[in-house]
């Protein structure tokens, strides 16, 4: 089941100033001051525009950075790098595939035993979808992720 997640002038059109800003013009929000550098709620990150899955709560860290952080991405071709070299240094930069929207940078620095890297991320570029709707906004293939939210019904059923 292979979704179109490709950007339409319509979404782009929707996307707030600083929104346009981060995912069309490769900008950076402020740390600490952006939606889901603190959040804890299990479900998965999409991309604003186009909203293709990128990241799971699963593989969310608290980095110390101010960004939302990433050990890997949802699915292994949902996010593309490319080499930044803007800033007087040379840095990955991560983009969605379907969209390529700008989404942040890609670091060596992340936790080793989940491979060592940091995906940082910014909040205006991703829309959080929780778990607990993930059926009813079309990403049910997602739910496994969060099993430990399933409740049991064997006990009503006896």
């Amino acid at each position: 089941m292979s979704n179109d997640y490709r950007k339409t002038s319509e979404a782009v059109s929707d996307l707030t100033h600083l929104q346009y800003e981060v995912t069309q013009e490769d900008g950076t929000e402020p740390p600490f001051r952006n939606a889901y550098w603190n959040n804890h709620e299990d479900g998965i990150y999409v991309d604003v525009v186009s909203g293709q899955p990128l990241f799971s709560s699963t593989d969310k860290f608290d980095s110390g950075t101010g960004w939302p952080s990433f050990t890997k991405p949802i699915e292994a071709d949902a996010v593309t790098t490319r080499t930044d070299r803007k800033l007087f240094m040379t840095r990955t930069e991560a983009r969605s595939t379907g969209a390529d929207s700008h989404l942040g940078h890609v670091f060596d620095d992340g936790p080793r035993d989940a491979g060592g890297l940091r995906y940082c991320m910014n909040s205006a570029a991703l829309r959080f979808v929780p778990a607990d709707r993930l059926e009813d906004e079309g990403y049910g293939r997602y739910s496994s992720l969060f099993t430990h939210q399933t409740t049991d019904n064997a006990e009503e059923q006896s």
